[in-house]
């Protein structure tokens, strides 16, 4: 089983998945429980994660629909 990533690394892996085009812009991202699941992370995590690419204008939330990656992700 490997080792659970760092902040720094989970954050830089969702990074890669936007600029190679698995989430494209306007998508919706995985659930948080599906993404803590995938990294085998804790929910809380995620949420942190997801904050810090919000912050940095990555990805957008939508109350009630979800968190989606923004349509000029800039970093």
């Amino acid at each position: 089983m490997p080792i659970p990533p760092t902040m720094g690394e989970l954050i830089n892996d969702l990074l890669r998945r936007i600029e190679e085009g698995e989430f494209r812009p306007g998508s919706k991202i995985p659930s948080t429980q599906q993404l803590a699941d995938e990294y085998d992370v804790s929910v809380s995590t995620i949420h942190r994660a997801v904050a810090t690419l919000r912050d940095q204008g990555v990805l957008v939330g939508r109350p009630g629909r979800g968190v989606f990656v923004a349509e000029s992700a800039r970093r």
